[in-house]
């Protein structure tokens, strides 16, 4: 049974997130927010929507370690898998932007967080956790990140009113942004629940179900997204998705669930927080492969090893 709630609170999180982006993206549209803007912020955190929602729930109940570990799991699904499954359907060219700006700066971030955390690691204080002071930070990172990513592309967007889709109803937009937050609050609690009571049920810890179960499920949308964009010949925006959507997941997310309430890392490892780390910097090594710039079908498939041996580990 509460697997079947699980799915169905999945099923809310993951509508209601489509709902939200659609109609909020429906409005910037009638605001003239111009469309890379909404790109970049709107469709972007969209589908990390599902992450903030269970991270967000999860620090206000105090579950530390389900906030954490969905973070922490998601983004090393979101390398390892998702861009393992890519790479066997098509191989990922890496641009020198994506090689030289976007992977560093995942980099740089996973490490950020791997410092903040690691409290105790690093003889800052009794404990590993994330506290306001730590939040507030990342939040501010974020939103610096979000500035000059906007000002660049604003630089080289070319504009053009030709072509333009007409804009949803005010009506319907208003609508499908209502019905996203209620289906994003109502599933995320459900969901949440499942997660907590499944994991009682198996005889394992919380933290173990939020880096496996509950971030592949917040996962799908990324999944989803950037196996449709390889299909379609983008295989940019694929890989963007992923690495935008980690950055976003440790800034905004663990940012805005530790500035509600102070995260301890709880069954969180420094182990974990060193294979977020390791997610970019094996990305980085598969440019300098063969002399070739890509992520090829035999790397997928090394990532998707490394993925499979480390949920092992996690779960023997």
């Amino acid at each position: 049974m509460d697997i079947l709630l699980l799915i169905v609170g999945l099923g809310l999180i993951l509508a209601g997130a489509n709902f939200l982006t659609d109609g909020s993206a429906a409005v910037a549209q009638r605001l003239r927010v111009p469309e890379f803007i909404i790109g970049l912020t709107i469709v972007a955190v969209g589908t990390s929507t599902p992450e903030l929602v269970v991270s967000v729930l999860s620090a206000i109940a105090g579950k530390s370690d389900v906030a954490i570990g969905n973070v922490v799991g998601s983004n090393i699904f979101n390398v390892f898998v998702i861009l393992g499954i890519c790479a066997l359907i098509r191989p990922l060219p890496l641009t020198r932007s994506t090689i030289r700006r976007d992977i560093p700066i995942g980099m740089v971030v996973s490490l950020l967080l791997f410092v903040l955390a690691s409290d105790a690691l690093l003889h800052l204080g009794p404990t590993d956790r994330l506290g306001r002071g730590d939040g507030i930070l990342m939040l501010i990172l974020y939103i610096a990140l979000m500035w000059y990513t906007i000002r660049a592309a604003g630089r080289t967007e070319e504009t053009s009113a030709e072509g333009a889709k007409a804009p949803m109803a005010a009506w319907l937009a208003a609508v499908m942004i209502v019905g996203g937050l209620a289906g994003l609050v109502f599933g995320g609690e459900l969901f949440l629940d499942s997660a907590t009571a499944l994991a009682r049920q198996l005889g394992v810890s919380e933290s173990v179900i939020a880096i496996t179960l509950v971030a592949g499920g917040t996962s799908l949308p990324e999944l989803a997204s950037s196996v449709v964009s390889l299909v379609k010949g983008k295989a940019d925006m694929a890989l963007g998705n992923v690495i935008g959507s980690n950055i976003a997941n440790i800034l905004l997310i663990l940012g805005l669930s530790a500035t509600i309430n102070p995260l301890t890392m709880g069954g969180i490892t420094t182990t974990d927080l060193a294979v977020v780390i390791l997610t970019s910097l094996l990305l980085f090594l598969t440019a300098f492969t063969f002399r070739r710039r890509a992520v090829d079908r035999w790397e997928g498939v090394i990532f998707l090893v490394i993925y499979a041996l480390y949920i092992w580990q996690l779960v023997r």
